[in-house]
């Protein structure tokens, strides 16, 4: 445990050094989106090796309080057994880490949710998705910034795109990826009827700027208008929402949360930034689809995990059978234990191929 093995404890004090030796040089603060990526590795590779700590330190205790139980002290099973479960909780987090280390697991990510079939029901499911992901971000401490968002016909919303900010943002949130299906006692039907509603959930990871993506001006074309908004004195009065249209790929994004047009231009050109190199990544594995999953058609069979709230509550995840009872709960962004059991899946996948 103390070197070598899963856990490379000697590995890790070498890239914090290396980490601290990049953090000592000014020019690093010059370019302060590389600075915070710097400072947010870091920072992980400090806590990593507080938990090595925590973890050796546990298991020493384990074995003085398995001693002293040997020799006939009361409590030492109980707080042998105490200290085991503390343990037990430290590795559980190295297991997650160990199921994170995909190329990209790292970084931010970008999501975007689309309504499906279900008309205003499934504009609605797709608001009520947009809601959890946000209390499920909140929860984990990660920054969040809605860059784009259509609003519905009516209610809820057609579809809208989101960036996350934080240490495996993109490793946790490719667990999502797919179709969700909700089932529920309409709110929009006049006779109460059962509805079934789909939404689909796309995520790819922001892309390091290192990262070569050649964008021509020619190959660009840019349209500003004028953000939408809840009206009165919040609408903005002037066209700073940018719409940028990658013409050789028909790659489409656009950002309108920002004032200025300016910081909107910048958003954007990120975004498509990391739009392109999803697509040249599915162009070397078309069979795979390792970013963003496979595209389905946002209806019924589809659907990676349902929802259900009439006649009963239930959520279950059809690729992992995870299933929870308190269907409010995650709706209010209790998300962990699906997002845990699709990656021990993948890992299992990953392991067996």
């Amino acid at each position: 445990m103390r070197s070598g093995g899963r856990f490379d404890v000697e590995a890790l004090k070498t890239r914090l050094a290396e980490l601290d030796e990049q953090a000592s040089h000014p020019e690093l603060w010059q370019d302060p989106e590389r600075a915070q990526g710097v400072q947010r590795e870091r920072a992980g590779a400090q806590d990593r090796l507080v938990d090595f700590g925590e973890l050796e330190l546990g298991l020493d205790d384990i074995a003085t309080w398995l001693e002293l139980a040997a020799d006939g002290e009361a409590e030492a099973i109980g707080e042998a057994a105490r200290r085991l479960g503390q343990v037990e909780a430290v590795a559980a987090r190295f297991e997650l880490e160990r199921m994170l280390s995909g190329e990209h697991d790292r970084n931010n990510a970008i999501v975007t949710i689309h309504a499906g079939a279900g008309g205003i029901d499934a504009q609605d499911w797709a608001e009520m998705l947009l809601r959890m992901y946000l209390r499920w971000t909140e929860r984990r401490g990660f920054k969040v910034e809605v860059v784009e968002e259509t609003p519905g016909e009516g209610a809820g919303i057609k579809s809208c795109m989101f960036t996350v900010e934080g240490e495996y943002a993109y490793g946790n949130l490719r667990a999502e990826v797919g179709v969700h299906r909700l089932v529920r006692i309409s709110p929009f039907d006049a006779n109460s009827r059962r509805q079934t509603s789909f939404a689909a959930v796309l995520v790819t990871p922001e892309v390091d700027e290192t990262i070569n993506i050649e964008i021509l001006d020619d190959d660009l074309r840019v349209d500003t208008y004028r953000s939408s908004g809840a009206g009165g004195q919040h609408v903005n009065k002037t066209d700073s929402a940018v719409r940028l249209t990658h013409l050789p790929s028909g790659v489409v994004v656009a950002c309108q949360n920002e004032r200025s047009q300016h910081k909107n231009r910048a958003t954007a050109m990120k975004i498509l930034r990391a739009k392109l190199y999803e697509l040249e990544v599915q162009k070397l594995a078309a069979d795979k689809e390792k970013l963003i999953g496979v595209r389905q058609k946002i209806d019924f069979g589809s659907q990676i995990r349902s929802y259900v709230l009439q006649p009963y509550r239930m959520v279950k995840d059809l690729r992992s059978g995870h299933e929870v009872g308190n269907a409010d709960a995650v709706l209010d962004g209790d998300l962990d234990g699906f997002i845990e059991a699709e990656l021990l899946r993948q890992a299992g996948m990953s392991a067996e191929g």
